[in-house]
């Protein structure tokens, strides 16, 4: 998997409020709603328009790079995994039942609250409709043979989300084969994805305008009531992802003999950490230590921890099937059964590796929305100005489900610490332990 280094929120010197990215895209979702709802003929601008529209295109620019990078750099490293055993297998089992039901998860409440219903903003329906016309030419024979690109470079050139996914799942398998010898490749590839992250955080300080004019557009064309449905998708996250934390991984966390709640109390310094940058990457080394003062194995840690961060998922498995839900149901766009299948499918793949820089998730949304249905891909522009809001939630789901994965693959190999795990969880942690793990990292 791909690791991003972080610096320590902790020892770092606060920032000025105005040069805060969190702070910037509020600001620009409040100006950009003000803007369109008092001035909604300056709003529905084209060049205002742009303004979304092209952040969007920069987020898809780096779609075909950043899944290539991931993709391989996860499977390629699962040697690693092979030399543990049967915890490497357990470890990525685990990952991807509790992917699936955080994707389930997500479809079924998007599919019972319905929180798109009633947007007024349906598109371009003669760009819909020849989207579903372009799509009915296509047979599934068709569906499959497309899958493999006429050339690797055609995959990226095109910016075919499975094309470049078949290739580089089959890249990383290659790697894994070489074994030591295609160390070297997988190195390159490792900084390869350090520099494409950057590109990502550089793009990201554009977020702020591209909320601004997404927010405009939107409530100077739909009005000002446009944005109910926005702050009811952004709960409506929330609330799914506080019921998954409570009810699965809840549930997980009985079956292998702790409280959910308990283990929250214990990482809230992480939790907090994760809150403030938006990335579950930037607490990953204060998260390590304190699984192993919870009474985790060492190597159990260094396994699954690192290897959840690229395929362990949870936040945004839930918020890839529920924003592409509500964009269908905002521009009025029927998903069908199997539809909604390609989306558990599509976003199990896409999700991996997507919790190492904020926007990521947005990013793996794109690729999802791209192969489900074309259609949908221009209501990005929807969810973006809301988007800077879920990432969090994103984060703080990614790095829980990361952290009960942990301990539950401890538990499973009796590698556990029982008297460890007790102790630590009716007592509180010495704030300076979080911060030494933080500093070390």
């Amino acid at each position: 998997m791909v690791a991003i280094s972080a610096s320590s929120p902790a020892g770092a010197a606060a920032k000025p409020f105005y040069k805060i990215l969190y702070v910037q895209v509020l600001i620009g979702i409040v100006l950009g709603a003000l803007f369109g709802w008092l001035l909604p003929e300056y709003a529905t601008n084209a060049w205002v328009k742009a303004l979304g529209d092209g952040f969007v295109k920069l987020i898809k620019m780096l779609i075909a790079p950043i899944i290539f990078c991931t993709v391989v750099s996860g499977i390629a490293h699962i040697s690693d995994a092979r030399k543990v055993g049967r915890v490497g297998v357990k470890a990525l089992v685990y990952f991807e039942i509790v992917s699936s039901f955080a994707l389930i998860f997500g479809l079924l409440v998007g599919n019972l609250l319905r929180p798109g219903a009633g947007f007024t903003g349906h598109g371009d329906a003669a760009a819909v409709a020849g989207f579903e016309k372009q799509a009915g030419a296509h047979h599934a024979v068709d569906f499959v043979l497309d899958i493999i690109p006429d050339s690797v470079v055609g995959a990226f050139a095109k910016g075919d989300v499975l094309q470049v996914l078949l290739f580089a799942i089959l890249f990383g398998f290659a790697l894994m084969a070489l074994g030591q010898r295609g160390k070297t490749i997988l190195s390159l590839v490792d900084d390869l994805a350090h520099a494409v992250f950057g590109v990502i955080n550089i793009v990201m300080k554009a977020a702020p305008i591209g909320a601004f004019g997404a927010m405009a557009f939107t409530v100077g064309k739909y009005g000002a009531h446009s944005l109910g449905n926005l702050l009811g998708l952004v709960a409506t996250f929330y609330l799914t992802s506080a019921l998954f934390i409570i009810l699965i991984l809840g549930s997980i966390a009985r079956i292998a003999g702790f409280n959910i709640f308990k283990f929250l109390n214990y990482i809230k310094s992480e939790l907090l950490i994760v809150l403030g940058t938006s990335s579950s990457e930037s607490a990953l080394p204060a998260l390590m230590e304190k699984l192993e003062r919870l009474g985790c194995s060492k190597p159990v840690v260094g396994l699954v921890v690192p290897t959840g961060y690229s395929f362990n998922l949870d936040g945004t498995n839930i918020y890839m099937t529920l924003a592409t839900l509500f964009i269908a149901q905002a521009l009025g766009v029927d998903l069908s059964f199997s539809q909604q299948m390609t989306i558990l499918i599509v976003a199990m793949l896409t999700s991996k590796g997507a919790s190492g820089v904020t926007g990521a998730g947005f990013i793996t949304l794109a690729g999802t929305l791209a192969v489900v249905d074309p259609a949908l891909v221009p209501g990005m522009a929807i969810v973006l100005g809301v988007d800077k809001f879920m990432s969090e939630c994103r984060a703080l789901t990614n790095i829980i489900g990361n952290g009960v994965a942990t301990v539950v693959i401890s538990w499973s190999e009796g590698e556990l610490d029982r008297a460890k795990l007790k102790a630590a969880l009716d007592r509180k942690i010495d704030v300076s332990d979080v911060r030494a793990g933080v500093s070390t990292g």
